[in-house]
């Protein structure tokens, strides 16, 4: 089965550093290579499945990415366990897809760390929509995000919460539950 990174020990650390770099600098949009997973995911979602996941790290498939494809390369090349919303660590799919967000883990008071990331598929990622500000944003940034109220919620339950990586094409985007979003 093909689609994984052709030169696995180089490709990764490239890719896991720009997937670092996304979430370190929320709204910076970066650009990732290497994976070309099956339709309906793009390049950038695909990266970031070869990156943070692994067989142990639950995976929630939401809407058209939850297809026998995308199954059979993410056991061929990842081996991530399938796992309903609730209990997965990571979730792939588009926004509307993911609803309702509330399903999916937050972490603990005692451990912040057990939650889910989200990777949500985009048509596009663009710097214009609401102003992000906060950790890894010297004074405002812009990102075209599906929705503001799902992530200032989020955001309100600090040090809780979800996080995001926004994938588009071979662009990548994250937003820490940290991030503060404003319509402006």
């Amino acid at each position: 089965m093909s689609g994984g990174f052709a030169d696995a020990p180089v490709q990764s650390a490239r890719a896991f550093r720009e997937v670092l770099e996304a979430m370190a600098r929320p709204g910076t949009i970066r650009k990732v290579a290497g994976a070309r997973p099956p339709a309906p995911l793009s390049v950038a979602a695909g990266v970031a499945l070869l990156v943070l996941c692994d067989p142990t790290t639950r995976l929630h498939l939401a809407g058209a990415a939850d297809c026998p494809p995308v199954r059979d390369w993410v056991a061929f090349h990842i081996g991530a366990p399938l796992a309903p919303a609730e209990t997965a660590d990571f979730a792939l799919g588009r926004w509307e897809a993911l609803q309702p967000v509330t399903r999916f883990r937050i972490g603990q008071p005692d451990y912040p760390d057990r939650s889910a990331t989200l990777i949500v598929e985009c048509d596009r990622l663009v710097n214009h929509g609401p102003a992000l500000t906060g950790p890894g944003i010297e004074t405002a940034t812009w990102l075209n995000l599906p929705e503001t109220a799902a992530f200032r919620a989020n955001r309100a339950l600090f040090p809780l919460g979800f996080d995001c990586l926004f994938t588009a094409g071979d662009r990548i985007a994250g937003l820490p539950r940290s991030t503060r979003v404003e319509n402006i």
